[in-house]
Order: C-alpha cells, then structure tokens, then sequence
C-alpha cells in the first residue's frame, strides 16, 4: 500500500476514532447524569426501577463495545506506522480494500477472521 493510501486511511481511522470518542463520552456523562442525580428522579414504580436497570446494562455494554472498535482502531493506526496495515495479521496476505471500506479496522482477511470465528 502506497504513503498516499496509508494516509487516506489514517486519517479516516483517526475521525472515526474521534467520533467514537465523543460517543463514548456522552454514553458516560448520560449514565452519570441519570445514576448520580437527586433523588426526585427516582422512579416509584418497580417496573421504572427494571427499565432503568436495563438501560444503564445496555449503556454500558454499548460503551464496552465502542471501546473494543476503538482499542481496534488504535491497533490499526500502529500498523500504519509500521507500515503493515492492510495485511492479514495471520497469513499476510493483503485485505482486500471492500473490506477495509467496511471495517477500516480490520487487522485479518475474510477467510483467517471466519476461520477465527469458527474455531
């Protein structure tokens, strides 16, 4: 991959990471916001209590979530600086450049990730 394309896919690599970013810091400002607030907020109802419950878990596993994708894109970024982005990490070959339009931070081709899932 040419200097040219690796910085194209720095730089889309580094919005996507900042954008990421802004909503991980809103997921946590609303989660603070909503478990840390007085208590006239409280809900009376034990069914409020569960869909707060539920809300709060699924805020948090969606913050985990978007910060695996963000340890993935900062892995990314390092094998730019190496200049091995773009190759499978398993078997080297190149990553077809579909799939990086589609996971910018892929680090396996198709065929290695599907074996990885399968196995």
């Amino acid at each position: 991959m040419s200097q040219t394309e690796m910085q194209v896919w720095k730089e889309r690599l580094l919005a996507l990471r900042d954008r990421l970013r802004g909503e991980v810091r809103q997921m946590a400002d609303t989660t603070r916001t909503e478990g840390g607030g007085s208590s006239s907020r409280l809900p009376t109802h034990i069914a409020d209590l569960g869909t707060d419950a539920y809300d709060q878990e699924f805020t948090f596993q969606l913050m985990e979530n978007e910060q695996e994708v963000l340890d993935q894109i900062n892995a990314s970024l390092e094998r730019i600086e190496k200049g091995t982005y773009g190759q499978c990490e398993e078997c080297g070959a190149r990553i077809p450049s579909a799939r990086l339009v589609a996971i910018p931070y892929a680090s396996m081709c198709v065929k290695c990730a599907s074996d990885l899932e399968r196995g």
